[in-house]
């Protein structure tokens, strides 16, 4: 066992940039973050930027530390949600240890691939912890959040991550849906996931929220081709035929907007979960952004008061760790255009801010192995060490 040296804790750094030049925008990153040693960086960017100008320009400016990130359909900055910038977190070095890996081929990554490759990362978050392991470390992702692999790739690691906390987020591309990356190693990526091991000398506590509660309305599904995540018929009809009768719509009135609204969940347990609608296809069949198959029971749900569950999470968080000096968010997109709708983003962002939440609008989220839709999931670092 490593002997821990008592050692000054250095809180995170948080950054964000407006630049859209790449050079710039890595220096502003740099010159906030790296004001103590840093172990790691995290970083959430908009669809906007040039990939390969910004990795270059990342790889030249943070060459002497591990840099991973994501692309999004948002950005949850200092100062609240913003679009086409860069947020960023640094981990310093006293306070952390951080052990990343980059996963290709999502398809073909299996269950002794993930017994390797978490081993692999216990051993080297061991050799430099600043805490014992169990209890004091987390697990992060970020997945590409159209490779529809996340609900086997998030099974695969939970089964060896034992007691540690595993949640995440899958990229986005601001709802092109055309490409989605991650980066590691000065590259973005494609059918790909990073992996981050997070032992950390502060307390923290992993949660996940939604806002939606069933009604007494099911709609069944009838025919789904569940490899596409795509629903063809629900109640023997066409799926979003059926899905815009339920709304006392027109197929062709279905939009991001009306997704958000009028959520779908189904129940696993005694609980329900919402699964988000992706898009309308030409055919008429709906594709889902999380799991879904033939015979399952959507039930139609109704978003209740939005920011009145974030507001007592965080209010309880801030109890039992104390006030958190970050927390990393994981925002499903239509929570924002949810927001958008209700004119209340404004609002959203001045809680967030003030309860310094850094991250991002997702495809989907991850928490504890499962994949998920329309929550806010995240991890609170208090400000209190080991």
């Amino acid at each position: 066992m490593l002997a821990l040296q008592p050692t000054t804790l250095h809180a995170v750094q948080t950054a964000f940039t407006t630049s859209r030049d790449p050079e710039t925008a890595a220096d502003e990153l740099y010159s906030a973050l790296a004001v103590a040693p840093l172990c790691q960086v995290v970083f959430f960017c908009s669809n906007d930027y040039d990939f390969s100008s910004l990795a270059a320009a990342i790889g030249k400016r943070f060459a002497d530390i591990e840099v991973v990130g994501c692309t999004t359909a948002g950005e949850i900055t200092p100062l609240g949600y913003r679009h086409g910038t860069i947020t960023a977190i640094g981990f310093p070095r006293s306070s952390f240890a951080v052990q990343s890996a980059l996963v290709t081929n999502l398809s073909s990554f299996s269950f002794s691939d993930a017994q390797i490759l978490v081993q692999d990362m216990l051993d080297g978050c061991r050799s430099r912890q600043v805490a014992p392991i169990k209890g004091n470390t987390f697990a992060l992702t970020m997945l590409d959040g159209l490779s529809i692999q996340e609900e086997r790739f998030l099974r695969l690691l939970n089964a060896h991550l034992g007691s540690i906390p595993l949640l995440g987020g899958s990229a986005a591309d601001n709802m092109c849906h055309n490409k989605t990356h991650v980066f590691h190693n000065g590259r973005f990526h494609t059918d790909a996931a990073i992996l981050l091991l997070v032992n950390t000398a502060f307390d923290f506590e992993a949660f996940s929220i939604h806002h939606l509660q069933p009604t007494e309305e099911k709609l069944v599904v009838t025919e789904a081709d569940s490899d596409d995540r795509r629903v063809l018929e629900i109640n023997a009809e066409p799926a979003a035929v059926e899905y815009a009768r339920a709304l006392n719509l027109r197929v062709e009135d279905l939009n991001p907007q009306v997704f958000a609204l009028n959520p779908l969940s189904v129940k696993i347990g005694n609980r329900y979960y919402p699964r988000a609608i992706q898009k309308v296809n030409p055919d008429l069949s709906l594709s889902f952004y999380c799991a879904v198959d033939t015979g399952i029971v959507l039930t139609r749900s109704r978003p209740e008061a939005i920011l009145d569950g974030v507001e007592k999470l965080l209010a309880d968080i801030s109890q039992r760790i104390g006030t958190p000096q970050l927390i990393i968010g994981y925002d499903c997109i239509f929570r924002r255009l949810e927001l958008e709708h209700l004119d209340l983003k404004d609002q959203a962002s001045q809680l967030l801010a003030r309860h310094h939440v850094i991250g991002f609008n997702t495809y989907g989220e991850q928490f504890n192995g499962m994949h998920l839709n329309q929550t806010f999931t995240g991890v609170a670092l208090g400000g209190v060490g080991y």
